[in-house]
């Protein structure tokens, strides 16, 4: 349960950090955020990125695009990203995200949204 809190705080940090929303908008307070309908139908090919796990920033040296697949640095390990959990429309947002679930001490990635890289 600490987990879940802890998750959902920083991205609803992260969201009013970019002046965004955060997909789980349990408050309201996002609602008049220009990005709050997009976050909610946010989805990669294994399902809605938002209804299972909270989305966290990633900063640029924390994931990388190698021979066309992604990996993330997450819990200071590398974590291969699925290809069917990419998220393949434009990223609104600007930052990398990524979902991650967090289960028995492995992680698994629901949805991975890539940034610029700048």
């Amino acid at each position: 349960m600490k987990r879940i809190l802890l998750g959902l705080t920083f991205c609803i940090l992260f969201a009013y950090h970019v002046g965004d929303v955060v997909a789980r908008d349990l408050d309201g307070r996002y609602a008049d955020s220009p990005l709050h309908d997009w976050f909610n139908h946010l989805a990669s090919g294994r399902g809605l990125c938002c209804s299972m796990a909270d989305g966290e920033a990633v900063a640029d040296p924390d994931w990388e695009s190698k021979e066309g697949h992604y990996r993330v640095r997450l819990d200071n390990k590398w974590v291969d990203v699925p290809d069917e959990a990419v998220i393949t429309e434009p990223n609104r947002a600007g930052r990398t995200m990524v979902w991650p679930i967090r289960f028995d001490e492995q992680i698994s990635i629901r949805c991975f949204m890539p940034g610029s890289m700048t």
